[in-house]
């Protein structure tokens, strides 16, 4: 069956866009602009933007938004939405040439958390120039990155995601904050991508409806340059530099001017969707990545 091509980009919002352009900007590494919308548009690659950031009271995420390859596989997905009965509304005009795309749906998953899907995204063929030299991020076919995001209503968004989107595992984590205590489940799902998982679920609730975001650079160096910039900054540090696991990620977490946690990153690992192995994992790391740092107890 279709399914979701990529993570095409992310919208949040802010009390302070400024807050944002000068995170995207100084530490990041990103372009930024501000659209006649009055939304802060931030660009990471040759698309004219992967993030949008929308004043508002709450600092909080607000939608994925999710591509699909091409138009058919855009209505073959509304015809699923429509057989199991999910509740979507179609994108007008204004909203079509706000996110830059043909046509566009909107929707909830079990848990609240929104999502726009959509195909033809439009290109301004213009270069990314990073403002701090960052030669290039990680994007093409694999999309913006990945986003983690609260289930605490679990089963119902696992199901959610692989018999309507599309989605399947990767791998599988039950985290145990302590050896006794019950397992809280996180699922790393991929989509129609290389990369190694594109969402993940997480079998509890965040005040700012994400766990995290990833980006993902070039080399090691590009990590180590952002983790200088973090600090000289005063952004606040999630968890340590570390190796993941699952996907080999070598990387560290920030807060986002939003309130969730940006990873920052290098080296993940892609895979052959069809003959990609499903595992369980025990821990979160290889080496590194302490979340006591944050004080958040937030896995991967």
């Amino acid at each position: 069956m279709s399914t979701v091509q990529s993570l095409s980009y992310i919208v949040t919002q802010v009390q302070s866009l400024e807050s944002w352009r000068h995170y995207a900007e100084e530490v990041l590494g990103m372009m930024t602009s501000v659209a006649a919308d009055g939304m802060l548009r931030i660009k990471m690659d040759e698309r004219p933007f992967r993030i949008l950031v929308q004043e508002g009271a709450e600092d909080v995420y607000v939608t994925s938004g999710w591509e699909m390859a091409n138009e058919d596989d855009f209505n073959a997905m509304l015809e699923r939405l429509d057989a199991h009965s999910i509740a979507y509304e179609l994108g007008d005009r204004e909203l079509c040439a706000a996110r830059g795309v043909q046509a566009i749906a909107s929707l909830a998953d079990p848990a609240g958390n929104r999502h726009e899907l959509s195909w033809g995204h439009v290109s301004d063929c213009q270069p990314f120039v990073s403002p701090q030299g960052v030669p290039r991020f990680i994007t093409g076919d694999m999309g913006l990155g990945h986003t983690v995001l609260p289930a605490p209503n679990f089963d119902e968004c696992a199901a959610f995601y692989r018999d309507v989107l599309g989605f399947r595992n990767s791998d599988i984590f039950n985290f145990r904050p302590e050896p006794s205590a019950a397992p809280t489940r996180i699922h790393f799902m991929h989509c129609g991508n290389a990369r190694h998982h594109s969402l993940a679920i997480a079998e509890y609730d965040v005040p700012s409806k994400c766990i995290h975001m990833m980006v993902e650079v070039e080399n090691m160096t590009e990590v180590g340059r952002a983790h200088d910039r973090r600090e000289a900054h005063g952004v606040p540090l999630s968890a340590t530099l570390g190796q993941h696991l699952n996907d080999k990620m070598t990387s560290f977490y920030m807060k986002t001017p939003s309130g969730f946690d940006l990873e920052y990153g290098w080296g993940g690992l892609e895979i052959d969707r069809e003959n990609h192995t499903v595992f369980e994992f025990n821990r979160v790391s290889v080496w590194g990545h302490d979340f006591s740092v944050g004080q958040q107890g937030e896995t991967e």
